[in-house]
Formats: structure tokens, C-alpha cells, sequence
């Protein structure tokens, strides 16, 4: 059963959120950070992508680097630019995007939840890129960034967050990419113990998005237990931050692709192929999106076409055989193309569905790519199943928006 905790939280004061708040620190670069902090001493891209505060081209791994983020870290402490609550609270945390809002609560996640399995995962993860993020919430001794979690819809956890959010949100703005975020602190003693009690029936927590920075987090709280001979189970360090989100509020959107060329075939010839394992109509010029799960959209040679899966190539009963990223990547990307590894081939990129299907066309129509593919979006019941059968979903499946933004709430680990 997940186990949760409130916990003091560090954050800024009202007047300050929108200059510290930032992107997370894996959906920007060095140099976009540098520029959307420009003239800004309080972003908290200081702390999380503290390779700012150098020259341009500095190693972001470099020891200094991640020094520096510990000293800027505790400069905003002492300037006031983040202040610890003094009791432990839980939180609710809302985004709102193209007038749809989704509330998710603030909780500290178990340590021992995520290495025994009862937080589920559907991706791999790159140890590289765990280490690093390891690095940061060890040398901080704080979790600085949420990860963004799911679960499956409890009736008194939702009575919990209709009440609190009926009340005046602590902040309440619209990011500069548009999306609102609005934030509550739960000070009712009876709401914060219901929310612990109901957590502690539900079985399994699934990660939405952050599973790098669930693995860090969790394996820096286990390290920390295991170098401590004192150690009860009870410290903050067996804690890490995270947002849960009650799976009817999330909404997947589509991950797509697009292919540099089409493997010494003649556009015919590809569509040849293709209708091997697909019915092809042909939509033209306009726009064609994914209608239904199966359906696909192709633009090729300034023309959309409509690809339907044909019955017997791909397998409902199973959870990775029904996903459309799988009949995807094994009937075109692998069997036409030639397209094995999804993570290393320099032939194939991927277009969040944020960005739009004309991104796709642009790519294309540019000469930059010769193709690209738009898939139907993953379902969350798609999601939770793979993560209850114990598989990972092919690389570059789901695509969470809005992200989480950093630095409205922080959890220090002692």
C-alpha cells in the first residue's frame, strides 16, 4: 500500500513564485536556460541548471557545476527567496491548459514504495542520466524538483481537493508559455490525516513523467539508510517529493516521429510496402490527425494519408502488442524502414503533440525529413496496465503536458 507523508516545505513567498518558478530542468538546454533567466538573480534554473552561472560551454557535469547549485541554493535560503514552512502540510498543486485543469497533491512518496515496487514504472532509464540527477539531490540534501505521479481515482482523496481548491490558492499565474498554475496548502489536521489514511489503500502509485528523478531520488533516500547505522525508517531522507495525480485528470498526448529518409524507396514504393499491413486513404493537403487507436497519419510528398492497422497485425490482449507505438516501430520504423533502436538511430526524431501536427509537416516540407507519423495518444488505463504487467513501454511513447513547473515547493531530506 503507498505510503505518503506531509512535510515542511520550502518555497517562495507569494510575491516572488513567478521569479523563481521555472521549466524543469530536462525540457531545455543550457542556453535557453541562461537566456530565460537572463536579468533574473531569483529563477530557480540557478539551482538546477546551475552551469548558467558559467561560461557559455561549461561542462553542466563538472564539480563546480553542481557545487555552485548547492551555494546558490542556499543563498535563496538566506535571502528569502525560499522559505520552509514550519509544520508539515500536504499541498494541491493545479495546472490548467487550453481551459482544462487538472489537481494533483503535493506528498512526500516512500523510498521504500519505489524499490519495492509500489511505485510502477513503464520506462527504462539511462544510468547516466540517473547519476547526475543522484549527484544534484545528494550534494542539495533536498528533492528541488517534484515528480509527477498517478493513481487511480479515490472518492475522498477527490472530496479533499474539491474543498481545499473552493478556498483562495496560495499562488495562482499563468506561465510565459500560457498554461495557469495554482497552489494550495492543506492546513486542515482532519484533511491532511485522510489523505495519508487513503493513500495507505491504495496499491500501487504509477510514475506519469520524472522516472530519472524517481530513481534518483529513491536511491539517494536508500543510500542514505543504508550509510546510517541509526537508521529507523522514519527520517525525511526516506521521503522524496512528488505530485499524485488522480488518473481521470491526466491526459496523454501524442509522441510522434519523423525519418530522414525512406531506406532507398521511392515514395510508391513506401506506400507500397505500407499496404501490406495498412489501409491507406489518402487525405491530401489538409491536416489528417489519428482518429482512433490503430489509426495513424502519415505525411509524405505534401500529402496526409489515413493508415489503418488491417485485423491480425498487432495483438488487443496484450498490454505492449496493442500499443500503436508498437505496431509502429515493428510494421514501418523496423520492417520497412529499417529502424531497430528507437534510442541511438540518428535517422528518426520525435515531435511532442504539443507542438502541433504542422511541426510535423515543416520538418517534412523543409527537406529536413522524408517522412513523418503521427500516432493516436496513450490512454492512462494503456499506461497502468503495462506498468501492472510488470513491461516497459517502447521508448518515446507518452508525452505529459503540462509539465510540472519547479520551484513552487521543495522537500529538504533531513
Amino acid at each position: 500500500m503507498a505510503k505518503v507523508k506531509p512535510f515542511k516545505g520550502i518555497r517562495p513567498p507569494r510575491e516572488m513564485v513567478t521569479e523563481v518558478a521555472s521549466r524543469p530542468y530536462d525540457v531545455l538546454n543550457s542556453e535557453e536556460a541562461r537566456k530565460e533567466a537572463e536579468g533574473n538573480p531569483r529563477s530557480l534554473y540557478h539551482i538546477i541548471k546551475p552551469e548558467i552561472d558559467f561560461a557559455p560551454g561549461t561542462d553542466e557535469h563538472a564539480p563546480e557545476v553542481y557545487d555552485k547549485a548547492v551555494e546558490n541554493f542556499s543563498a535563496f535560503c538566506n535571502n528569502g527567496w525560499l522559505v520552509q514552512d514550519d509544520k508539515e502540510h500536504y499541498y494541491i498543486y493545479a495546472q490548467t491548459m487550453n481551459g482544462r485543469t487538472q489537481y494533483g497533491i503535493v506528498v512526500a512518496a516512500n523510498v521504500a514504495d519505489y524499490m519495492e515496487g509500489r511505485i510502477k514504472k513503464h520506462e527504462l532509464t539511462r544510468r547516466d542520466k540517473e547519476e547526475d540527477r543522484m549527484k544534484h539531490v545528494r550534494i542539495n540534501n533536498a528533492n528541488i524538483e517534484p515528480v509527477f505521479f498517478a493513481f487511480p481515482d479515490n472518492a475522498p482523496l477527490q472530496k479533499v481537493i474539491d474543498t481545499v481548491t473552493a478556498g483562495e490558492p496560495e499562488y495562482d499565474f499563468t506561465a510565459p508559455d500560457g498554461f495557469g498554475h495554482h497552489f494550495w496548502v492543506v492546513e486542515d489536521p482532519a484533511m491532511i490525516q485522510t489523505i495519508t489514511e487513503e493513500f495507505a489503500k491504495i496499491p500501487y502509485l504509477y510514475i506519469a513523467d520524472g522516472h530519472h528523478r524517481s530513481a534518483a531520488a529513491a536511491l539517494v533516500g536508500h543510500e542514505k539508510a543504508q550509510n546510517n547505522p541509526a537508521h529507523t525508517g522514519d527520517e525525511e531522507y526516506n521521503y522524496f517529493l512528488a505530485v499524485a495525480f488522480p488518473a481521470s485528470h491526466l491526459n496523454i498526448i501524442d509522441y510522434n516521429r519523423v525519418v530522414k529518409d525512406l531506406n532507398g524507396l521511392t515514395p510508391e514504393e513506401f506506400l507500397a510496402r505500407i499496404a501490406e499491413n495498412f489501409d491507406i486513404e489518402e487525405k491530401g493537403a489538409d491536416e489528417y490527425r489519428p482518429a482512433a487507436l490503430h489509426n495513424f497519419a502519415l505525411y509524405l510528398d505534401g500529402k496526409w494519408y489515413s493508415l489503418t492497422a488491417k485485423s491480425g497485425t498487432y495483438n488487443d490482449n496484450d498490454p505492449i502488442g496493442v500499443l500503436d507505438v508498437t505496431i509502429s516501430s515493428n510494421l514501418i520504423l523496423r520492417d520497412i524502414l529499417g529502424i531497430t533502436d528507437l534510442r541511438s538511430d540518428k535517422r528518426i526524431d520525435f515531435v511532442g503533440g504539443i507542438r502541433g501536427l504542422g511541426e510535423l509537416k515543416n520538418r517534412v516540407d523543409s527537406g529536413e525529413m522524408a517522412m513523418a507519423l503521427a500516432l493516436f495518444p496513450v490512454s492512462m488505463k494503456q499506461l497502468m496496465d503495462i506498468a501492472d504487467s510488470g513491461n516497459i513501454m517502447p521508448p518515446k511513447t507518452t508525452w505529459f503536458e503540462p509539465k510540472l513547473r519547479s520551484g513552487l515547493i521543495i522537500h529538504r531530506l533531513d
